[in-house]
């Protein structure tokens, strides 16, 4: 029998999830399997409805090697794992004769775990563990979060938090997890033969296909002990977040209330002397965390190097105490020391990193309302990481709806450690973009407008303007507005504006569940929803309920961000530009994420209104343009109202 060929593949995959073939995909697909089989690495941008699940899961399956595919959200894992996978896997057997297998593997914390379960948390105050469940009254929503936790314990099969409907808060899953440091080891564990943890791992070592996190592909690159099972594929989907994602796993705190936790459960463990002398650091520490200021740290203060130094010496002294002395009056004694020798490891770990003061680490304050004040540490960057040990050993290809900023995939390129395409040499990632288009027809579906004529936003006040400017879209729109606005204060400013001005139903992110919201906004036409962060890239509502996509400034990151400076100054002070290499990609990436809630099927119409003049006016306002989707251009305001007054009239008309 001859060998099926890509087309004859994807064609049968398409047909099984019920899709329509399209050219990007077909192109995607051949990329894809072009850069697998010469273990090359492939950027490619794939737009909003070209189908790129299958145009990278299609070659991959057909290759025949293992597959780790990484996402940044929740909503894709589960696409695949529970609608792409089965029904390409079922399309492409009869054509491959075989049928490939596939896994999802997440951070051990996701899993519920049986030992927390049924043997409880280890306390910090007293001796031995405490019983959860006993302690929360069943009246209260932690105490019914548990017994319905309880009741599920018994009829899942995979443990995964995510499987856990309604879901329940981090507090109440804390009780019933542990994470991989707390984690006594399966050969330790009473319950390691049923561990919902070991069960993933073992089958993601059979499967064919790993689904997976961005925090834990981090977590396997940085760490040096292996998580993922070994694979001569990396798809990274999302991948516009990966350099986001592992900066955080990368990224190291201390807070005073974190190091007195880690003091309370070491105590009972070890000698006296070993625990008056963290507990004394922990007090030192504490003081001068009183009067930190939010801010970067050129170099780290004196007061603060003293009281780093004392918190690493304590705590190496606990590690080591930790390991040699054993106490039988404590119950379930290995629980409880794993716990605590996890959080002295994470404060010597983190204490040691400031001391030692890397060249290439950021240091700065950070002071939160509710939980006070923390000194943190994140690489400056983390692109040579990321090209040592993405890029080796294995074909990568990062796939996302925007990658190609300013025109080009150099600056993402960059900020993932790899030269400028077609840069050759011996140890050089070779690598190799494409943009495979979208299957909208962006300059008719849709309107990119800019109001030139608004004063430029400044740090802070009132925007008296761009609010009368949002009013007038608003009303012109009937509603039908996703207003994406650069923080919290201004999306809430808006909201009560609006609210007093508007008759409209105004939805505003953190009054409810995001999941929530984005039903109630799709469900009601005249509705508009207000927010920030999360909803730039995580909205998906076709149809008429959202053809108005406003932002209300480009979304630069803050002047006063520690980490975001510093890596500016740094491009700077190699001859570079910073602030188009760090300040503007990433106000970029964000807006073409939330310009990209606009068209989301083939039949949507609508604007993307951006009420910041610099967007028209500034230099650099063509390379953050170029960026966007290539809808018609204009800074005329009554055309922009006549359109969108159109566009409702059609929308309405359809609707009765």
């Amino acid at each position: 029998m001859t060998k099926p060929s890509l087309p004859e593949l994807l064609h049968a995959a398409v047909t099984a999830v019920g899709g329509t073939e399209r050219p990007g995909q077909a192109a995607m697909a051949d990329a894809v399997a072009g850069a697998v089989d010469d273990h090359s690495h492939l950027l490619v941008q794939a737009g909003t409805g070209t189908g790129k699940s299958l145009g990278y899961l299609v070659p991959a399956l057909a290759h025949g090697e293992r597959v780790v595919v990484a996402t940044a959200t929740l909503a894709l894992q589960r696409q695949l794992v529970e609608r792409d996978l089965p029904r390409t896997v079922d399309a492409l057997h009869p054509l491959l004769r075989r049928r490939p297998q596939f896994a999802m593997l997440k951070g051990r914390s996701n899993y519920l775990c049986l030992h927390r379960l049924h043997e409880g948390v280890p306390q910090e105050e007293e001796e031995g563990l405490f019983d959860q469940f006993e302690a929360a009254a069943p009246s209260s929503k932690l105490g019914q979060d548990l017994l319905r936790m309880r009741d599920w314990a018994d009829e899942t099969e995979t443990g995964d938090r995510d499987d856990l409907t309604p879901g329940v808060s981090d507090r109440a899953w804390a009780q019933i997890s542990v994470s991989s440091r707390e984690c006594l080891g399966a050969s330790k564990c009473a319950y390691g033969a049923e561990c919902f943890a070991e069960q993933a791992r073992e089958r993601a070592k059979l499967a064919d296909v790993v689904v997976t996190n961005h925090a834990l592909l981090a977590i396997d690159a940085i760490e040096g002990a292996p998580v993922l099972p070994q694979h001569e594929v990396l798809i990274v989907d999302e991948a516009h977040e990966l350099v986001s994602r592992v900066t955080g796993v990368a990224t190291g705190e201390l807070t005073p209330g974190q190091v007195g936790r880690a003091v309370r459960r070491a105590a009972k463990l070890v000698n006296e002397k070993a625990a008056d002398a963290l507990q004394s650091a922990s007090e030192g520490f504490e003081r001068v965390m009183e009067l930190a200021l939010p801010g970067r740290l050129e170099e780290v203060p004196e007061d603060l190097g003293y009281a780093l130094m004392a918190l690493r010496d304590a705590a190496r002294t606990v590690i080591s105490a930790l390991g040699s002395t054993r106490d039988k009056s404590v119950q379930d004694e290995d629980a409880v020391r794993k716990q605590a020798l996890a959080s002295v490891e994470t404060i010597h770990g983190v204490a040691e990193r400031i001391t030692q003061g890397s060249e290439y680490d950021v240091v700065w304050y950070e002071r939160h309302d509710r939980f006070g004040a923390s000194v943190r540490v994140a690489p400056l960057s983390v692109s040579g990481l990321l090209r040592e040990k993405l890029f080796t050993d294995r074909s990568v290809v990062l796939t996302s709806a925007t990658l190609k900023l300013g025109g080009d995939f150099n600056g993402v390129g960059a900020s993932l450690g790899l030269a400028p395409e077609g840069t050759a040499g011996d140890d050089i990632p070779q690598w190799k973009g494409l943009d495979v288009g979208s299957p909208f027809d962006y300059p008719k579906q849709g309107i990119l407008y800019v109001a030139r004529h608004l004063a430029t936003p400044g740090r802070e006040g009132s925007r008296t303007d761009m609010l009368d400017e949002l009013a007038e879209l608003v009303e012109a729109a009937g509603g039908r507005t996703l207003g994406l606005f650069s923080s919290m204060r201004a999306a809430q400013a808006a909201a009560e504006e609006l609210r007093g001005r508007l008759e409209r139903p105004i939805l505003l992110q953190g009054e409810e569940t995001l999941g929530e919201l984005i039903k109630n906004f799709a469900a009601s036409p005249e509705t508009c929803l207000f927010g920030t962060l999360s909803l730039w890239q995580g909205v998906d509502v076709p149809g008429a309920s959202c053809q108005l996509v406003v932002m209300d400034r480009i979304p630069f990151p803050r002047p006063d961000d520690p980490l975001m400076s510093a890596r500016q100054k740094a491009v700077e002070e190699a001859g570079g530009n910073g602030f188009m290499a760090v300040a503007a990609t990433h106000a970029a990436l964000l807006m073409a994420q939330g310009a990209g809630r606009l068209v989301r099927a083939t039949g949507d119409k609508g604007v993307v209104a951006v009420l910041d003049p610099r967007l028209a006016n500034a230099r650099y306002g063509s390379y953050l343009r170029a960026s966007l989707p290539d809808f018609w251009y204009t800074t005329d305001r009554n055309q922009t109202r006549r359109s969108l007054a159109a566009i409702d009239a059609a929308a309405k008309a359809e609707e009765k």
